[in-house]
């Protein structure tokens, strides 16, 4: 199992926290797309770093033109001697629309189209063959020499998708090097719901679903004491709490028989009852949705889990705790 880790979104904290992270066994170091350029870390990151795989988890592909993604990835991948993953989410009508000013429309189609024609993009460059795409959302269909950058020595970046619904999962099936799943799932899900949907749309294409690449960051809840244990849990457990609290997530909450936790979350978010909407997270959910261990016991739990799942793994532990008790976490995990 890959583990990845995070890299700051911040430029002038980047290299640290890239070297810290490849320093401590992380497979990769990803990036995410929510105050700060997404990309422009991952440049310091190749810089600073020698094995560490880099990516973005996510940045928001309908804010941009397929070309622009295809340029900032392609140097990226040159840059990184081929080290580079071009992680993409949709976002939601609201931010596309209101905040970016760009076009919504189907966007399971939609995204299908816009991995296609970055691969027709990188195809162009990589080959000299004529840029002829034409699809119903996005249409590239010049390129010459001027604007084409050098033909890489490593394959073309990968490609993964963040999804949350089936019809998304099948587009990461069909057309993706990998699926990003939100943390807001649970291993029934992912087995039941998610892995046939995966499948469905490897088949469409005629791929082995085997090639494409699982990510998950998983909820975890630990800590050394049961002080931190319990400011753990409320944390984890206000979060899950939030992303319940949103209808587009209900079928995460339907498939275990918790729907109305989500019409009782979605209340009490409308009223900004915020500490109080973790209360609705009992137990038995925070166990289904987080692995809750002692430290020692992280790893084993993590694979009891999620061992044969997923390939690759990062830790969502959305509160303040000691760093240093990763470093066994990541040595166990990645240990056969």
């Amino acid at each position: 199992m890959k583990i990845d880790g995070g890299i700051s979104f911040v430029l002038e904290n980047a290299a640290a926290s890239a070297r810290e992270a490849e320093a401590a066994g992380y497979t990769g170091g990803f990036t995410a797309e929510t105050s700060h350029d997404p990309f422009m870390p991952c440049a310091i990151a190749a810089e600073h770093t020698e094995h560490l795989e880099i990516g973005t988890s996510i940045a928001v592909a309908f804010a941009r033109s397929p070309m622009t993604v295809a340029n900032t990835a392609w140097d990226l991948q040159a840059f990184s001697n081929g080290r580079f993953i071009l992680g993409l989410g949709s976002q939601i009508k609201p931010h596309i629309t209101k905040r970016f000013s760009m076009e919504w429309s189907s966007p399971g189609p939609r995204m299908r189209e816009y991995v296609q024609a970055l691969q027709a993009i990188w195809n162009t460059w990589q080959t000299g063959e004529r840029l002829q795409f034409e699809g119903d959302f996005y249409r590239h269909t010049l390129m010459t020499p001027m604007f084409s950058p050098e033909p890489l020595t490593t394959a073309p970046p990968k490609v993964f998708l963040a999804a949350v619904g089936p019809y998304m999962t099948r587009v990461a099936g069909e057309v993706c090097d990998g699926w990003i799943s939100h943390g807001f799932t649970t291993a029934d899900y992912i087995r039941d719901v998610s892995i046939p949907a995966l499948h469905e749309g490897a088949a469409k294409a005629g791929r082995e679903a085997a090639t494409v690449e699982i990510s998950l960051p998983a909820f975890i809840v630990t800590g050394e004491t049961e002080e931190e244990m319990a400011a753990a849990s409320f944390a984890t457990r206000k979060q899950i709490a939030f992303y319940g609290s949103t209808p587009a997530y209900k079928a995460v909450l339907d498939h275990h028989g918790w729907g109305d936790a989500q019409t009782e979350l979605n209340r009490l978010s409308k009223q900004g009852e915020w500490d109080a909407m973790a209360d609705v997270i009992d137990q038995d959910m925070l166990e289904t949705f987080a692995v809750v261990a002692e430290p020692t016991s992280v790893a084993t739990a993590v694979k009891s889990r999620f061992g044969g799942l997923v390939d690759r793994l990062s830790f969502y532990a959305p509160y303040s705790g000691n760093p240093d008790l990763w470093g066994g976490v990541i040595a166990d995990l990645k240990a056969d």
